[in-house]
């Protein structure tokens, strides 16, 4: 059996070039995946993980020889990559990228034989290759941007490409994906540093972070991703980016006046809950639907074998496992199973044994 592509070449090894690489060596995608990145290390790290065949750290005549081409640089670095690339690209490369912000993106890649603006909708706040993984990219949505210019069979194949990466294609304007992500990624970003520079910035600062629980780590958990990443992405989009900003000022405005009318400010939070439990990844099954239980776990040695070994011998199977908290007198756990009888049945066990099990939701 033939990959489907000879040659693939991945400029920029980072954490989603990396996760690229791999995933496309995983699934047998790639005969031969060749490496691009400024920095020899990198270059040397993704050899040895063996997410490369071939590693270079100039651009040349090999970039005609591929079949695809994924542009994995910093969104900043996108258009000056694809400048320096041109010259040398074949008629036959299918060029895609996996840029944060894509209007940029697609005006500098203006002229390429073959190319479709891609933005996998994956990440971590641990940057780098040394975290890559295929497994990034399963169930993410993946927006793919084609323009008036985009052959229609090229947009296919990379739907294809995409599906067989694990992950799930979805085609916007270029335009539109950039006011969209501005609200749903790229301010979120602002926000986890201003509530961390609140933080910082108070003469009660080590007691603030000593207060600060779960849901203060977790709504503030992207600012720990690579800050000079994170300011390209803002910073290439900041037009759609002032426009959220701008929104977001008003919607502040009204809770700050709600504090007056508390019927208000619970009409506002209802909605906002409705909004929340309704998410696309749910509700479109882009993500498998989970039946949940939660579980309070002494904390003694041997309780997480108990558990798992007690399901395992009822023919439970377990499809996710969270740690939920660590306390001095115990924790819980999270356990998502694929059927409604199995969580039925997973619930029956544990209780039968001294857990409490609750249901959330």
């Amino acid at each position: 059996m033939r990959p489907r592509y000879a040659r693939v070449g991945i400029f920029g090894v980072g954490l989603l070039g990396g996760s690229v690489a791999l995933g496309l060596k995983s699934r047998f995608l790639a005969g031969e995946v060749h490496t691009y990145d400024r920095d020899p290390r990198a270059l040397e790290a993704a050899l040895a993980l063996g997410a490369a065949d071939r590693a270079h750290t100039e651009i040349g005549p090999w970039v005609g020889e591929l079949d695809l081409a994924v542009l994995a640089a910093p969104v900043g670095a996108i258009p000056a990559l694809i400048e320096e690339i041109r010259p040398y690209a074949g008629e036959g490369t299918l060029f895609t990228d996996v840029g944060s912000v894509k209007g940029p993106v697609v005006r500098a890649a203006k002229g390429l034989p073959r190319f479709v603006g891609g933005h996998p909708m994956a990440g971590s706040e641990r940057a780098g290759l040394q975290n890559a993984h295929a497994g990034l990219l399963e169930t993410a949505v993946w927006v793919l941007t084609p323009t008036e210019e985009t052959d229609p069979a090229d947009l296919e194949e990379v739907e294809t490409l995409v599906s067989e990466l694990g992950a799930y294609p979805l085609v916007l304007d270029p335009e539109l994906h950039d006011r969209l992500v501005a609200r749903v990624s790229h301010l979120p970003y602002l926000l986890a540093v201003a509530l961390n520079l609140l933080v910082s910035r108070d003469e009660k600062k080590d007691l603030l972070m000593f207060l600060a629980a779960g849901g203060f780590r977790d709504l503030t958990r992207v600012a720990s991703g690579s800050p000079r990443m994170s300011r390209d992405m803002v910073v290439e989009n900041q037009e759609a980016v002032r426009a959220a900003l701008a929104d977001l000022r008003a919607v502040l405005g009204e809770l700050e006046a709600a504090l007056e009318h508390p019927e208000e400010l619970f009409r506002l939070a209802e909605e906002a809950k409705r909004t929340r439990d309704a998410l696309p990844v749910v509700k479109r099954s882009l993500l498998p639907v989970r039946h949940e239980l939660v579980v309070q776990v002494p904390d003694r040695p041997g309780e997480l074998a108990r558990i798992t070994t007690a399901l395992g011998e009822a023919g439970v199977n377990i499809k996710d496992i969270e740690v939920l908290t660590i306390r001095d007198a115990g924790g819980a756990i999270r356990l998502g199973f694929a059927e409604p009888g199995e969580k039925t049945a997973a619930r029956r066990v544990l209780e039968g044994i001294g857990y409490r099990v609750v249901s959330p939701g």
